[in-house]
């Protein structure tokens, strides 16, 4: 089992730039209500919030395809983009993450004041437990189970963004199995955790190196966001696509075509190294990567959950 597939909702807010100079030079004036060529100052700041691209890279690209936004983060990271992939799917919402054994929760907010305050915390902490307890990590159970008060988690959170003034939402769930190491990040001190790693795992030899060692795992999930468990989890989809990507950048650096098959290769494993945990090099250990410093700690990790505040 890789990283745990989870249901999820989430409504950004979004701050219209478009009187700002920057946003005028690189968009051109617009009149409420008109786009040019099928882009807007709109779409290029949401791709460029998205990406971390430029301005004008991001009207270029949306430009090119139409404004189709997927095909346009593609295209930039065939131009050479190559921070794309990590920045996808980020935003700039608040919340807080909490875990109870192997459950793990978000709860998403509109600011960091809501976030911190204590009644939402106990709150959150609250639903783990029942989430734990419950044995189950689907949204709709969840919303179902009874908190200590006798109040289920559903007509909790509304109660809450009634007094509270602003929308809070039971983001995201999950509920892994076996033996759990744990690694919750706090971003700043005054705030709750807003990133949460849990990695399931079996171990040969000493109990508590082993926990050292998977929370070792956990601690890597947070710094370098792997994706997937091991290469074979990676959908092939994704590795055609990735193929995709890696050949038509290599023609756009005017790479011959003889040599396309070893680029394409090479950046492919690039890509592995990236995005699958066992195949990344240790934050712990430079120079070694994930499966080699498990293996000397006996400890084969057997999935993970990585919640972060703010990421899809």
């Amino acid at each position: 089992m890789g990283a745990a597939k989870v249901r999820r909702t989430h409504a950004v807010r979004e701050t219209d730039h478009t009187s700002d100079p920057a946003w005028t030079a690189a968009c051109g004036p617009r009149e409420e209500g008109t786009a040019m060529a099928n882009v807007n100052a709109a779409d290029v700041k949401r791709l460029r919030d998205a990406t971390g691209a430029g301005m004008m890279d991001c009207k270029k690209a949306l430009e090119a395809v139409d404004g189709d936004f997927d095909a346009a983060v593609t295209f930039l990271r065939e131009k050479g983009q190559k921070d794309v992939t990590k920045r996808q799917g980020r935003t700039a919402s608040n919340g807080l993450v909490a875990v109870s054994g192997a459950a793990m929760v978000e709860i998403a907010t509109e600011t960091d004041f809501v976030a911190k305050s204590a009644e939402l915390q106990t709150v959150a902490q609250q639903v783990a437990d029942a989430v734990a307890a419950g044995g189950s990590s689907e949204l709709v159970d969840v919303a179902a189970e009874t908190l200590p008060d006798g109040a289920t988690v559903s007509d909790t959170i509304a109660a809450l963004n009634a007094r509270l003034g602003e929308k809070i939402e039971l983001r995201r769930v999950v509920l892994l199995e076996g033996t759990i190491a744990t690694y919750l990040h706090r971003r700043d001190p005054g705030l709750p955790p807003q990133v949460g790693v849990l990695v399931s795992y079996t171990a040969d030899g000493d109990r508590d190196t082993a926990q050292s060692t998977a929370r070792g795992a956990a601690m890597q999930v947070a710094a370098m966001r792997a994706s997937y468990l091991r290469r074979e989890e990676v959908p092939d989809g994704v590795v055609a696509a990735e193929r995709d990507i890696a050949a038509n950048l290599a023609r756009n650096e005017g790479k011959p075509e003889a040599a396309l098959s070893r680029i394409v290769e090479g950046r492919l494993n690039g890509f592995f190294k990236d995005a699958v945990l066992l195949e990344q090099e240790s934050v712990m250990e430079p120079k070694r990567t994930v499966a080699e410093v498990l293996s000397d700690g006996g400890v084969t990790v057997t999935g993970f959950a990585h919640f972060e505040v703010g990421a899809a």
